[in-house]
């Protein structure tokens, strides 16, 4: 059989629709006979990042009910996928997170048991990320293994949880720019900002990271600072 003539490949860099990552999770759904897809067998098959869906949609199980899946129950879920979810809740809230904040977005997981099926508690899932996120050492292995195509940075572009925390933490988790805090203004999103934009040569160091509102953040754009 001849290779057809015409073929169509994705541009490097292009967005993706929400419509293309649902209906990656129903073919992967599809693919393997079952009426629900869980994070780790995604990250195995998937076209796309698994942790797209949860930026996309709030968390994983969004994207499953919106691709009209069966939330999935996970077992044995790395302690650097908890910690990363307690960070997560911590920056929305502006301050440290609830157990029962665990079943709304942005939690990528709906359920105390995972805490204290690994940590005995609550308290002592909240403990154990402080100590993690405070100490010192080696990144998360993926990071640490990621090759960068762009020559001319040496970090990469998404800072670690425990650069992420640092610079919250610094900032009393407050906008740099506008001072708002999701701790007392409901619905303000913070988000962890290069000083020096990323796409004008800014490396993910502490010094060069500061906190802004979602707001402040899309109206500073790539601009560079003075």
């Amino acid at each position: 059989m001849n290779e057809p003539i015409f073929k169509l490949s994705r541009v490097p860099n292009a967005p993706i629709s929400d419509r293309e990552l649902i209906a990656d999770l129903q073919r992967i759904a599809s693919c393997l006979g079952t009426s629900s897809v869980s994070y780790d067998r995604y990250k195995e098959l998937g076209t796309y990042h698994a942790d797209t869906f949860q930026r996309r949609f709030g968390s994983w199980n969004e994207a499953l009910r919106l691709a009209g899946l069966e939330i999935s129950s996970r077992i044995n879920i790395p302690d650097e996928e908890l910690f990363e979810n307690i960070l997560g809740l911590w920056q929305h809230y502006g301050r440290q997170p609830r157990q029962r904040e665990l079943g709304f977005s942005p939690s990528t997981i709906s359920s105390h048991k995972p805490y204290y099926r690994r940590f005995g508690s609550w308290w002592k899932a909240l403990k154990a990320f402080v100590d993690y996120a405070n100490g010192s050492g080696s990144e998360l292995p993926e990071q640490q293994a990621e090759v960068y195509a762009d020559s001319q940075h040496k970090t990469p572009r998404d800072p670690s949880l425990r650069l992420r925390w640092r610079v919250l933490q610094r900032d009393n988790f407050k906008c740099c720019a506008c001072g708002s805090s999701p701790a007392i203004t409901l619905g303000v999103e913070l988000h962890v900002d290069h000083i020096h934009p990323w796409s004008e040569g800014g490396e993910t160091v502490f010094e060069n990271l500061q906190t802004l509102c979602s707001i402040c953040n899309l109206g500073k754009s790539n601009l560079l600072p003075y």
